[in-house]
């Protein structure tokens, strides 16, 4: 898809005309199916009439441009795409990237990146470079040989700009992807010169049947991508399979085999607790899976945070295999195509999936591949607007004449693989009935007695470069900018016989990405991995998913103990998902919030509330931090 088509010399004639505009925004959302942005349509205004002038000046003016390029399994849109043809007869397309900027933040430290105002994004050769490599691996293949180019034109850019920028990818794969500015877009010495610089050196008017092979070609993967991917999780040590998790992979490769060779379509569902290894499975399984020939898999993810996880543990060539699915279906999914999609009880079933029938974009996510293999905890929906249940998905694939498969993982690896702290934790969580004291000695866990003990045991253990984190429930303001600094919104207060004493900290960053002026805040996707996550609380939806070493959970006052059952209070939650929820209906996301946040620690895990008769539960069941079981 693309916004509009035409000759580049037709298009300099209409671009500056606000009839074509406006004709592009209402193209716009036909064809998008939302609307551009304002500051969209002023850097069309800005940036087209710029790229078209340059593309005549170097005597381009019969190629074919498209402008807004889709890139459907990515989601992301090319600004201008130029289609030529070699002096060999070869399809040519020059990927160009528009910029209005005038100066940009840069530091060697983080040199695929820059900072544009508040906002930091990926650096445009960079950028450009994504774009290429997608081209050639999603579009390009033997029905369809392509030669791709890429450059960057940032038509207001002076010269010390463009030296700068050019200086943090001189030594980078994004070298070969020139930037171009003010200076360079002159035709000087000559047009042939500048049509060099522009990536179209000696190109001549595309065959109409090769750019119409090109446009109505099919985005899928290449083999050569497949390869890549496969390769690299075939010799990937982090997802390594182990016990349970092979025997379970296993089952599930037979079961696509048999769906790919006698044609039956069907759904697998595989179940398990935190820490079984679903992930790990689902990332196996895609590593074999691209090794097959005619392969077509996607590995999904409801959580943005995992899907960036994934796509940096495997590497930058999984793009667009490895992606969050929200309310929209992956391009290229095709009738042959195996679907893994991870966390399946985080999948959007907006408004409430127990109101109606099965939820209409994971339905037609499910039907539209052979096989779909659906990882799912039950015990991890956490808000009322995500979750599929183990019943729903059988219910539906029998309504749809699909095989249906149930794989149940039962060894878990997380937390020290101590099934007697799940177990613990299961009970401990449970709506009502009596707690059972913690008396096993295969996980470190213990009641901790105030947040300045905690903030030194998770500093004790960064400090000796292991993972620590703090965790709580979603019961403070988070009001912070989508860009550091944070503001220190999580406030405890507790009496001590000095007096009292107030412990504040930010939440976790709201940001996709790094921030150039704050190295050492983790963008929201890394908080539970990288450099400075241990100084910022985790929320449930930025937890969900990881793990790390040591853990502190945080339990607020929207979940109380009062007798033998939890109370849920859920005027105490400042999540707006829970806006007017009944306490009846919140005890159950409350729980298992909590569940989720008390099963990411590998190691160890600390437990404190907020609320004096729930702490003084937690101290009538565990050992108090520092001390060892049966020690007074």
């Amino acid at each position: 898809m693309h916004l509009h088509g035409g000759e580049v010399a037709e298009v300099a004639r209409v671009v500056t005309q606000p009839a074509f505009i406006e004709e592009c925004e209402r193209r716009f959302i036909k064809v998008f199916g939302f609307a551009p942005s304002p500051e969209e349509v002023r850097s069309w205004k800005r940036s087209w009439p710029a790229l078209m002038s340059a593309l005549c000046n170097a005597g381009l003016g019969e190629l074919r441009v498209l402008l807004e390029y889709s890139l459907p399994a990515t989601g992301e849109r090319i600004d201008a795409l130029v289609i030529g043809e070699t002096a060999d007869g070869q399809l040519c397309t020059v990927v160009i990237e528009l910029k209005q900027w005038t100066s940009a933040q840069t530091t060697p430290l983080r040199p695929g990146m820059a900072k544009i105002g508040q906002r930091t994004v990926q650096h445009p050769a960079r950028q450009v470079r994504g774009y290429v490599r997608y081209l050639e691996d999603w579009v390009a293949r033997d029905e369809i040989p392509l030669l791709t180019r890429g450059i960057t034109v940032l038509h207001d850019a002076g010269p010390e700009l463009i030296r700068q920028l050019r200086a943090g990818v001189a030594r980078g794969a994004a070298a070969e992807f020139p930037l171009l500015g003010r200076d360079d877009l002159a035709a000087e010495p000559s047009r042939e010169a500048l049509a060099e610089r522009m990536g179209c050196a000696a190109l001549r008017p595309a065959e109409q049947e090769s750019v119409k092979a090109f446009l109505d070609a099919e985005h899928r993967p290449s083999p050569a991508l497949l390869t890549r991917v496969g390769h690299l999780i075939e010799g990937n040590d982090a997802l390594t399979l182990l016990g349970d998790q092979d025997l379970a992979l296993q089952e599930v490769w037979h079961a696509v085999k048999a769906s790919q060779e006698h044609g039956k379509r069907s759904t697998i569902v595989v179940t398990g607790g935190p820490g079984t290894g679903k992930t790990v499975i689902a990332c196996r399984l895609l590593g074999d899976l691209c090794r097959e020939r005619n392969a077509n898999p996607r590995l999904l993810s409801p959580s943005g945070t995992l899907t960036r996880q994934l796509q940096r543990t495997v590497g930058d060539t999984s793009r667009g295999l490895i992606a969050t699915f929200t309310n929209n279906i992956p391009a290229g999914v095709t009738a042959n195509s195996v679907l893994l999609l991870d966390e399946a009880h985080r999948a959007r079933t907006y408004p409430d999936y127990s109101h109606g029938a099965f939820p209409l974009t994971l339905g037609k996510l499910l039907n539209q591949a052979s096989v779909a293999v659906l990882f799912l905890d039950e015990q991890q929906i956490v808000r009322p607007t995500e979750g599929v249940t183990l019943d729903e998905l059988e219910r539906h694939a029998r309504d749809q004449g699909r095989y249906f498969c149930h794989i149940d993982l039962t060894t878990q690896f997380r937390c020290n693989g101590s099934s007697a702290y799940h177990r613990w934790i299961d009970q401990f969580l449970q709506p009502e009935g009596p707690a059972v004291p913690w008396s096993g000695s295969d996980y470190d866990l213990a009641v901790i007695g105030d947040p300045d003990q905690f903030t030194d045991w998770v500093s004790s253990h960064t400090d000796n470069r292991l993972t620590a984190r703090i965790t709580a429930g979603f019961c403070w303001p988070w009001k912070s900018p989508d860009t550091p600094p944070l503001r220190p919104e999580v406030e405890i207060t507790w009496s001590r016989p000095d007096g009292p004493r107030t412990w504040i900290r930010p939440w976790n960053a709201r940001m996709e990405r790094p921030d150039l002026d704050h190295p050492h805040v983790p963008a929201r996707p890394f908080w539970a991995t990288d450099e400075g996550g241990h100084e910022q609380v985790g929320c449930i939806y930025t937890a969900q998913g990881m793990e790390y070493a040591y853990n502190v959970v945080v339990i607020g006052k929207d979940l109380v103990r009062r007798g033998d059952k939890w109370v849920a209070q859920p005027h105490e939650s400042r999540d707006p998902a829970f806006k007017d929820v009944s306490p009846d209906r919140y005890l159950r996301y409350a729980l298992n919030s909590y569940r989720v946040l008390a099963t990411r620690g590998t190691r160890g895990t600390r437990l404190y509330s907020t609320d004096d008769m729930t702490q003084a539960h937690l101290e009538a069941l565990l050992p108090r931090h520092g001390r060892r079981p049966g020690q007074d």
